[in-house]
């Protein structure tokens, strides 16, 4: 019964830090939406309340690490047990970032409200943003259901945000170029696009971890990427519609 008793306390803590990354990637989605929502909106308070809320994130991640800690120096898991663990620890790590950089476009957004800018890649950034916010709903879904082919799908849709960033990241130099004016604005929206890409690196990631807790071992090719903002070159002139 004594025996019983353990493997039950240690299952419910198992449990317990599933739960833990469930809402932890549930508040990024939540404040990924919120700030994005504020950019288009040019809500400060929304902004504001976002990079607050941060703060909860990161005392997530802490809770995480403590309570991963202590299984392994108390529970010596093994086999998918560890793999699951160790995990966990490598998954809050990316979802603390995620929350770094919605705190980062509300950071943004606040500046963005004290001046006129561009607002016509709005719709894109908020378009490439649901991507991404379906990428962290499914993602968590793979985590608590152990689903390896649907991480190996989450893996392969964030091409298409990478092919939105690089075409936003064209259209905002142009934008530049054809008035100066636009510089500082669109300089903010770059920073904004990239933040919402390197959300979709770190959700991948997160989906990478899925699949070496269920088959041992992480993805053997290369992550899909499609980002051709460092190889951009816009000419003056150039029409870039």
């Amino acid at each position: 019964m004594d025996n019983e008793h353990i493997v039950k306390a240690y299952d419910d803590e198992l449990d317990q830090l599933d739960k833990l990354i469930a809402e932890m990637g549930g508040l990024c989605e939540v404040q990924l939406s919120q700030a994005v929502e504020a950019m288009v909106k040019g809500d400060v308070e929304l902004a504001s309340r976002v990079i607050d809320n941060d703060k909860i994130i990161d005392d997530m991640e802490y809770q995480v690490d403590s309570q991963a800690i202590n299984l392994i120096a108390l529970r010596q898991p093994m086999a998918e047990d560890l793999r699951m663990i160790i995990a966990a620890l490598k998954v809050a790590t990316n979802l603390e970032r995620v929350g770094d950089y919605a705190k980062n476009i509300a950071k943004r957004t606040i500046t963005l409200s004290q001046s006129a800018h561009v607002r016509s890649t709005a719709t894109t950034i908020a378009r490439m943003s649901g991507l991404v916010q379906n990428m962290i709903k499914n993602v968590l879904d793979a985590y608590l259901a152990r689903d390896a082919e649907l991480a190996e799908d989450i893996r392969q849709r964030d091409q298409e945000v990478d092919q939105i960033h690089s075409s936003l990241f064209r259209e905002l130099l142009t934008y530049m170029m054809e008035d100066p004016r636009n510089i500082t604005s669109c300089t903010h929206q770059l920073f904004i696009a990239k933040n919402i890409e390197r959300i979709g690196d770190h959700i991948t990631g997160v989906a990478e971890q899925i699949i070496f807790v269920v088959r041992g071992e992480a993805p053997s090719d290369d992550r899909p990427k499609d980002d051709h903002t460092s190889f951009t070159v816009v000419e003056p002139g150039t029409n870039q519609s």
